[in-house]
Order: C-alpha cells, then sequence, then structure tokens
C-alpha cells in the first residue's frame, strides 16, 4: 500500500488525523531506495499514522495543508538529493531536468528545499507540532558547513530552518525512539542520532570551534571537520556542541549500526515500487527506470574517498544483508506484473563491498589513524567476495529473472586484494552480471592529485584492466571497462589533467567520457580543502582551481569540449549520477 498524500486516502485507512506528515523534494515513489518512503512506512509498522506531502507548492497554503497538521511532528527532506546539487551544474547553472520530479521537468523542487518546507509550514500552520529535519540535505549540514553556492561558511541548517530537531545518518531506529518519545510527552533530546538546540553545551560534550570561528579561520573551521569526522563512528564518538550564534547546536553520538536482521526487517517492509497515483498525472519519473526493479545489498562504505559523503551519513561500517533476505526480495520483483526479466542493479555506494567488514571495526570502531583502502588495502580488513559469489548465484536461479545487471560500480582494489575469491567472482561478473559495460572509478592518474582524493595508484586500475579484458576473452565476449574521472578537484592543475590524458591515450587506448566536474558539497574533506587551500592530510597548500573557466579547461583536457560562459559564477554542482558508482 502508499501512504496517504490526500485527505481522501486517509479516510478509506479511517484515519481523521495523521500522528507524522513527512514533506519531500521529490515525488513520492514507494521503494525501498526512496528515504522517505522508508522512514514511513518504518513509522506506520510501529503504529503510528504516516502522511506524504510531496513536492509541496510554496506559493500557497494548499498542498501543505492538505493532510492537516500532525499530532507529533513534521518530518522535513529536501529528497534523495540534496536541492543545490539536484537544481544547479558544476558551473551554478540553472538545471532543466529532474529525475525525481513527475514529466522531468525541474520546476517542483526549491532551492535549499529543507529550509523553503520549513517555513512554508510555519508560515501557514500555526502553533505547528515540532520540525524535524532529515535526509541527506539536512545530514550533510548538521554543522557549520562551507557552501559552494554561498562561497561561505553557513550555519547548521537546524538554525537556518528554525526546526527543533534534526535527525541525521539513515535515521531508522532515531525516528521511531522520537515519535515514542513525542507520543509520552517525553524529550527527545538524548536520543543518539538527534541534533538540537540549547543555551549551554552539557559537560560531557566535546566543544567545536563556534560557527563564527570556523566561518573565519581555515584552520579553526579544519579542527572542526576533523573533531568532527573523528566522532563519527558509534562505538567512539562522544557528544558534540558548536555555538551557533547565542544558542549551541548539540550533536549527539550516532546510532549504533543496524544488525543484519534489522536492516533486513527494514527492506522487507512492504513497498509498492510504483510512483503515487497523486504524480502519475503529471508524467513518468525517470528515476523509478533505475530503483524499481533493484537490490540494496549492504549500506556504508570503507572506502572513504576524500570527495565522497557517504562515510559521515551511512557510516564507514558496512553493514551488510542476509542473503535469504535479498533471495525473498529478488523473489518479489519477479512476481512483480512489470517485471520484464531484469534486475537493474545488485549493490551498495559500491557492488563488491558485500559481507564482510573489519574484526577491529566491529569490535572497537573505526580507526582514526588508518584507512581501511587507502594508500593501500588494510590487512585487517580481508576482503571476502565468497558471500557475493553464493549470494549471485542463488538470485541467478529464481525463476523469471533472465539478467542481473551489477551497476553500482566495483571497488577494483579490492578484488586484487582478494586472493582467496577475487578472481573467481570477477570471472561470475564477466560472465553473469555485465551490461556491455563495467563501471570502475579510477578518478585520475597523477599520484598527487589521487593522493588528495583518497584514491589508490594506477598500478591496481591497470592489473585489473589487464585481468577483466583477459577474462572477457575467454568467455567470448564483446564488454568494455568504463572509467569515471574528475577535473579540478583540489590539488589538481591543467598539467594534471594533460598527464590523464596521455595516461588515458597511452595506457586505457580510449578518452573516457565520464568526466564529472568535481563539486564542493557539504561535509567532505576535499570540500574543506577546496575553501581552505590546504591539505589537511600534510598541512601543505594545495592548488585550487576555482575559476570556471580553468575548471572548464580541465574538464575539457579530456572530453575535448570547452563550454566556458564568462561572468558565470564557478562551481555549484556537477549532474549526479543515475546510480551510485564506486567509491
Amino acid at each position: 500500500m502508499f501512504l496517504p498524500c490526500t485527505r481522501e486516502e486517509m479516510a478509506e485507512l479511517g484515519w481523521e488525523t495523521l500522528d507524522v506528515v513527512l514533506v519531500t523534494g521529490d515525488a513520492y515513489i514507494d521503494s525501498p531506495f526512496i528515504g522517505v518512503a522508508v522512514i514511513g512506512k518504518l513509522l506506520l509498522h510501529h503504529g503510528f499514522k504516516v502522511g506524504i506531502v510531496a513536492q509541496p507548492d510554496c506559493r500557497s497554503a494548499e498542498d501543505i495543508c492538505r493532510l492537516g497538521q500532525p499530532r507529533l511532528f513534521w518530518g522535513i527532506t529536501g529528497g534523495s538529493i540534496d536541492s543545490m546539487v539536484a537544481n544547479r551544474t558544476a558551473s551554478g547553472r540553472k538545471r532543466h531536468t529532474d529525475d525525481y520530479t513527475p514529466g522531468g521537468d525541474n520546476t517542483r523542487r526549491p532551492d535549499r528545499a529543507v529550509i523553503a518546507y520549513a517555513n512554508l509550514i510555519r508560515q501557514h500552520c500555526k502553533r505547528t507540532a515540532p520540525l524535524v529535519l532529515g535526509g541527506i540535505e539536512a545530514s550533510l549540514r548538521r554543522l557549520a558547513h562551507y557552501d559552494a553556492w554561498d562561497r561561505r561558511v553557513r550555519r547548521s541548517i537546524l538554525v537556518d530552518a528554525k526546526a527543533d530537531y534534526l535527525l541525521y545518518g539513515m535515521a531508522e531506529r532515531s525516528v521511531v525512539e522520537l515519535a515514542r518519545a513525542l507520543a509520552a510527552g517525553q524529550s527527545p533530546t538524548a536520543i543518539r542520532g538527534l541534533c538540537h538546540l540549547a543555551p549551554e553545551p552539557p559537560a560531557e560534550a566535546l566543544l567545536l570551534p563556534s560557527h563564527q570561528e570556523a566561518a573565519t579561520d581555515c584552520q579553526a573551521f579544519a579542527a572542526m571537520f576533523r573533531a568532527f569526522y573523528d566522532h563519527n563512528d558509534p562505538l567512539s564518538a562522544l557528544p558534540l556542541a558548536q555555538q551557533q550564534d547565542s544558542r549551541y547546536l548539540i550533536h549527539n553520538p550516532p546510532q549504533p549500526m543496524l544488525t543484519t536482521a534489522e536492516l533486513d526487517a527494514v527492506h522487507e517492509l512492504e513497498f509498492a515500487r510504483d510512483l503515487h497515483p497523486y504524480h502519475r498525472q503529471d508524467g513518468p519519473v525517470r528515476a523509478l527506470d533505475t530503483i524499481r526493479f533493484a537490490l540494496t545489498t549492504h549500506r556504508g562504505c570503507y572506502g572513504e574517498c576524500n570527495f565522497c559523503a557517504i562515510a559521515v551519513h551511512q557510516g564507514r561500517t558496512v553493514q551488510s544483508r542476509s542473503i535469504d533476505s535479498l533471495v525473498r526480495e529478488a523473489a518479489r520483483l519477479a512476481a512483480h506484473p512489470a517485471f520484464k526479466g531484469v534486475i537493474a542493479d545488485v549493490g551498495g555506494p559500491t557492488a563488491n563491498m558485500y559481507g564482510f567488514e573489519c574484526a577491529k571495526k566491529l569490535a572497537k570502531g573505526a580507526c582514526r589513524d588508518r584507512r581501511c583502502l587507502f594508500p593501500e588495502v588494510c590487512p585487517s580488513l580481508k576482503p571476502n567476495h565468497g558471500p557475493l559469489i553464493e549470494l549471485l548465484r542463488r538470485l541467478r536461479a529464481i525463476a523469471k529473472i533472465k539478467k542481473i545487471a551489477v551497476a553500482s560500480g566495483l571497488r577494483h582494489d579490492l578484488i586484487l586484494a582478494d586472493r582467496a575469491h577475487g578472481l573467481a567472482y570477477l570471472r561470475e561478473i564477466v560472465r553473469h552480471h555485465v551490461s556491455g559495460q563495467l563501471k570502475i572509478a579510477p578518478e585520475h592518474s597523477s599520484e598527487t592529485v589521487l593522493a588528495a582524493m583518497g584514491k589508490p595508484g594506477t598500478e591496481a586500475l591497470l592489473r585489473f584492466r589487464s585481468l577483466f579484458n583477459r577474462l572477457t576473452r575467454e568467455e567470448g565476449l564483446e564488454q568494455y571497462l568504463t572509467y569515471y574521472l574528475i577535473a579540478a578537484h583540489p590539488g589538481c592543475t591543467q598539467a594534471d589533467m594533460e598527464e590523464l590524458r596521455a595516461f588515458c591515450l597511452r595506457r586505457l587506448h580510449l578518452l573516457p567520457h565520464q568526466v564529472q566536474l568535481f563539486t564542493p558539497t557539504p561535509c567532505t574533506w576535499s570540500t574543506l580543502m577546496y575553501w581552505t587551500g590546504i591539505d589537511p592530510f600534510t598541512g601543505e597548500a594545495c592548488f585550487v582551481e576555482k575559476s570556471e573557466a580553468g575548471r572548464e579547461r580541465q574538464k575539457a583536457a579530456i572530453t575535448g569540449q570547452a563550454q566556458q560562459r564568462p561572468g558565470r559564477r564557478p562551481p555549484g554542482p556537477d549532474a549526479p549520477p543515475r546510480r551510485k558508482r564506486s567509491s
């Protein structure tokens, strides 16, 4: 069933009022890939009456007041993508299309959607229930953060939205605990995974540099971010406090990771895997094409690439679902009346991080002095693709499934590091799960730039390429590797891009088409480098290309297509890929 979007649907359920109204910048797709659908179905499962207002018109009260005021709280999210990323290109221009809007025209999602929706609710709903922020836009803006669109360090989005609470990360446990606390008339301020404002910081909290200090002092900003990053693991994190004007943002430690059984339970909630009928008259939603018949195997990432925010949103610990749960979900997909035999993806942030984790990390939390995959695969991680091989074989045995694609992208260095099962896994992928092209993300060839990105060197890439090509020939197939590259990352010069071009021609024998301009999005090490011009890991200055013309020239070194428009403001975000790529 769908969650209600209209009063008529509420009446059919016998509901006069709702406990929770969720407001989102996306059209309502009822899918386990859509955060607002997961949170809504989870609250419903725990006995709360939930409705959804999707893409409300900010010019009137009609949409936002359609379901009435909730008894417990309003839940506000900008949608599956930060609204500034969804609305602006890498050069700050307005996007004309939106994969999460019916019909595809980018006309329904406001800039800074979380703030816009909070203002809309307060404008039209007096004496409102608490406003609770969540989703990727809120999660990555929960502290003082550099905003490339404003070119300054902004306050926490909790302050700017004038909301009551913010739930960061995936938030399944947090949102249920919050709803129960509010229903019981209790304060929710002690809930893990929650941020709130207070007149004074608690005694046990680690005091971060204030917003004002972080906004005016690069060293203070770097110290703030390092402390925040180091206290982002549930096993070792302290409460954090940061002064924002006259009040303090209190950042409670993260929630414990979901167990396999809990993660299975979330994905086995009932989802229609379709666009809500309320939106269908406005046209199809393109995002549904890639997520409708796809499987999420895990969440979290131990890649920790400096330009990626997954580590601070989903976490650095990988949480995997059980094979049995995934097989049951695949069987449900195969029985869907619209299923045509193809599973579009089996993966997560990276497809081959399923089924194994570092025992030390599970016991003590993520290391603060080293990373799992950089500069090389840590010996404590012990990659094991055996469970993933078993999963793929069991999925292929399900009736009506003709093809299973692995579209999330692979971490090639992990395959090479798994001496027991890596070759067998890659053979399975080559033989059964490549739809013409296999995605990997080397990002660059310059050792200096790769170090700034937190990515491995080219030796592993070339070894993997040779192995993939050999297996492809042995199978008698015509298949290719697709390479993702980044231009204008901090530390990258025009000479580095020319070196990358020469590397691609000489060693890869092609010029990749998947070249993105670096986007300084909130809550990443690379954005810190972009704003400060300092490599926080070495303390040395690093070159940052900020002019639009220079950024476009870097990209054109590979694509040969410069699109310089003098007078335009430099970087906003690049187009989000339709599927998550490997980190």
